[in-house]
């Protein structure tokens, strides 16, 4: 029987240990734009998240098949990075989700945690 290679390379990037949260909305076309601005990698809740240690990025997708449907992923270092971030700035994330209330016209939570 041949021998079986490994697909993994060294030097890529891991998920071990990463805590996401994935976001899944729904947004009408005359708000794309606005809720792309403010949910991209260099967005308003990227600017906030960054404030803190332990926040890896946030990369947000857009379905080929349904221009309103979007997903965000949001990858933290670990789940206690995440509360910690919440612990100092919790005021200011709902602040920023009022703020931006009204662009998506559904969003729910779709995961929430570790590799």
């Amino acid at each position: 029987m041949p021998a079986v290679r490994s697909r993994r390379r060294s030097g890529l990037w891991s998920n071990a240990g990463v805590f996401v949260r994935v976001w899944e909305y729904e947004v009408p076309g005359d708000r794309a734009v606005a809720f792309i601005t403010a949910y991209a990698a260099d967005g308003a809740w990227c600017e906030l998240f960054g404030r803190t240690a332990g926040f890896l990025g946030t990369e947000l997708y857009r379905d080929a098949g349904r221009a309103d449907r979007f997903l965000t992923i949001d990858r933290w270092q670990n789940e206690e990075d995440w509360q910690s971030f919440l612990r100092a700035f919790g005021a200011a994330y709902e602040s920023l989700d009022a703020q931006l209330e009204g662009l998506a016209a559904t969003e729910r939570s779709l995961f929430e945690g570790s590799s």
